[in-house]
């Protein structure tokens, strides 16, 4: 019998949970790292509202326990989620 996936993205190879921006006070996220394969269309950073251009590889993260897919899910540059 298949079993079947989390619908918060859990299942994606590395993905890793951590604590959230500072505006989520402490609120569990998961994230992953997207190659530069993968990023085929321009993403806009929330922490710094610049742009993220096809090709560059970056971090997608959304709420752990309020996440509810694909809606909730933020690009971010290496740098600001570092920062975050």
């Amino acid at each position: 019998m298949p079993r079947e996936l989390p619908r918060d993205g859990a299942a994606f190879y590395g993905t890793q949970e951590t604590e959230g921006p500072r505006w989520t006070f402490g609120e569990p996220y998961l994230f992953r790292h997207m190659g530069s394969h993968a990023a085929k269309k321009f993403y806009v950073c929330p922490g710094c509202n610049q742009n993220i251009p096809p090709g560059v590889a970056h971090i997608v993260a959304w709420p752990k326990e309020t996440g509810r897919g694909a809606d909730d899910r933020r690009h971010w540059h290496r740098h600001c989620w570092d920062r975050r």
